[in-house]
């Protein structure tokens, strides 16, 4: 077998820069689970508190970037698994154990066993046939809440005592519950990242990208969209578990349709595929929907249509492409000159 060296003249041309940057990506990560860490100790508690919120959101958009940006499959469904762990660890948290590391796996739990049960319906369609699909899963279940006198109806599953984490006291503080909501936002995101760069993950990019070549090759496209349904929903169920864990109520409204549109707009303005763009993406998102509005007037929405547009038309890889932006018009204008007669 024939293996391909690099040529010296290639080696000479390639940019001193270039081995620098696989230290700068761990050293930026680095620096900024470290700012994260500290923040309860500078701020106080309603920014922390937010904070709390867009971690258990951005777990909800990890949920749907790994269906829509890995493996192409848009989805309007995710809330739905988002709000069956949420439902699912409320009724923990006030009916068995305050332990919050029980809740998180109930609501793992949750979001798995619902997903698969939906899932092969769902990923026998391709498109705009899924997307409609997946919609119709999360009006579903917004319905059920809705109604379903056991869970509150819609008036919502109040009465959630304040977590705990293995026997220890409640966690009062909104820093302590900061903290664990980010240790298992961070865990949740390092097990999709390994997932994404295992040979199953390069198997989803392939189905992406060209799914008859695949089959061709021998894959078997159905079990592995299905197997990464199984897991986006179990990804989604743990940020309902945070979400019930952090605000300690649980309503229809945290499972509808805004809440699905608004994670899939987190992924197209983060950028799909690149896992640190849509959580970025889902803290702009929820910044400008819950915290803009109060300053100019109540036209949160407007601005939020303002940026998708602006990163449709500038940042066709979201604000995960603007790390390359720089150098892409100067590279371009080299081609053109290199190629101009």
């Amino acid at each position: 077998m024939k293996v391909a060296h690099e040529s010296p003249a290639a080696a000479a041309d390639r940019p001193p820069s270039a081995p620098r940057r696989g230290a700068v990506r761990p050293l930026a990560g680095a620096a900024v689970l470290l700012l994260l860490t500290a923040a309860p100790l500078v701020l106080s508690a309603y920014p922390i508190s937010t904070m709390t919120r867009i971690l258990a959101f951005a777990v909800l958009v990890l949920s749907v970037d790994l269906l829509t940006g890995v493996t192409g499959l848009p989805t309007l469904g995710q809330a739905a698994y988002f709000g069956a762990g949420a439902y699912t660890a409320a009724l923990v948290g006030i009916h068995l154990t305050p332990d919050a590391a029980v809740q998180a796996l109930a609501g793992l739990a949750a979001g798995l066993v619902t997903a698969a049960l939906t899932g092969w319906v769902a990923v026998r369609a391709r498109g705009i046939v899924f997307l409609m699909l997946t919609l119709a899963i999360g009006e579903t279940a917004h319905q059920v809440a809705d109604t379903w006198p056991a869970v509150g109806a819609g008036n919502g599953l109040a009465g959630m005592p304040a977590i705990t984490l293995f026997g220890g006291p409640p966690l009062l503080a909104a820093g302590y519950v900061y903290w664990w909501v980010l240790v298992v936002a961070v865990a949740v995101y390092a097990a999709v990242a390994l997932v994404v760069r295992s040979p199953y993950g390069r198997t989803l990019r392939g189905i992406r990208d060209n799914e008859p070549r695949m089959r061709a090759l021998g894959y078997r496209p159905a079990l592995a969209r299905y197997g990464v349904f199984c897991l986006a929903g179990a990804v989604a169920g743990v940020g309902g578990a945070l979400w019930a864990a952090h605000a300690r109520f649980v309503s229809p409204a945290d499972l509808g349709f805004e809440v699905a549109a608004l994670a899939l707009l987190s992924v197209v303005i983060g950028g799909g595929g690149s896992l640190w763009g849509p959580c970025l993406g889902a803290a702009l998102v929820l910044l400008v929907r819950d915290n803009l509005p109060a300053s100019i007037g109540g036209h949160g929405p407007l601005v939020l249509g303002l940026v998708f547009v602006a990163v449709v038309f500038l940042l066709p890889r979201g604000l995960a492409g603007l790390r390359r932006a720089p150098m892409t018009p100067l590279l371009e204008l080299r081609g053109r000159k290199e190629r101009r007669p």
